[in-house]
């Protein structure tokens, strides 16, 4: 049976349905927080009567355990780059997306903030267009969500993971102040291709600060 094909406008009503279930909340709440910091003494006085002695061993002077410090580390650390494989020419741009299905045999699951730098390569390469409820234009430029979903259609990333990738532009648009869809925000007056691209730049630091 085969696989249904999702446009933009549809994809964008999903990841905004993701974004607002509990299980997505959960997943971001906490996300950039940091460590509490050390308990004051309660009443004057006490500091005064607290023993003071060296640290036996550089950890104790940590106020987290080493793990949980390196595993804020790699989170911290910037997207994965995406592999040196290059996009179809611009000929490859225009031709419909199914003619590109044999480019998803044997690749590997990849984490949204990586779907999203390919996202991005699309839109530098292929361009970037403001046309409603269209996929491309004529010169085979894509939206947002066309990126998106022009990037799963190319072997990088699984549906699920084009959901994740647009759950945390999602979430990266209600960090700015934007209510509504993806879709809208891309095709709103005066929006330019820098816009789309600092938007995308902005998500894919959101995602990997959080191990995604």
């Amino acid at each position: 049976m085969p696989t249904p094909t999702l446009t933009p406008d549809q994809l964008d009503v999903q990841a905004a349905r993701f974004h607002d279930t509990e299980a997505w909340q959960q997943i971001i709440s906490g996300w950039d927080l940091t460590a509490p910091g050390p308990l004051l003494p309660s009443s004057p006085g006490t500091a005064e009567r607290l023993p003071v002695s060296p640290p036996a061993d550089w950890r104790d002077l940590l106020s987290v355990p080493v793990d949980q410090l390196i595993a804020d580390s790699a989170r911290a650390l910037p997207a994965t780059a995406p592999r040196e494989r290059p996009l179809p020419g611009r000929l490859g741009a225009i031709l419909p997306d199914r003619l590109h299905s044999w480019r998803r045999i044997g690749q590997p699951e990849m984490r949204p903030s990586t779907h999203l730098a390919y996202a991005r390569q699309i839109l530098t390469e292929w361009g970037w267009q403001n046309t409603p409820y269209r996929l491309r234009n004529a010169r085979g430029a894509r939206c947002i969500c066309g990126a998106l979903l022009t990037a799963h259609r190319l072997g990088y990333g699984s549906r699920d993971t084009v959901d994740r990738a647009g759950a945390w532009l999602v979430s990266e648009l209600r960090s700015q102040g934007w209510t509504g869809l993806i879709g809208p925000w891309n095709r709103h007056p005066g929006r330019t291709a820098a816009d789309a691209l600092a938007l995308i730049d902005a998500t894919i630091s959101r995602a990997a600060r959080a191990g995604q």
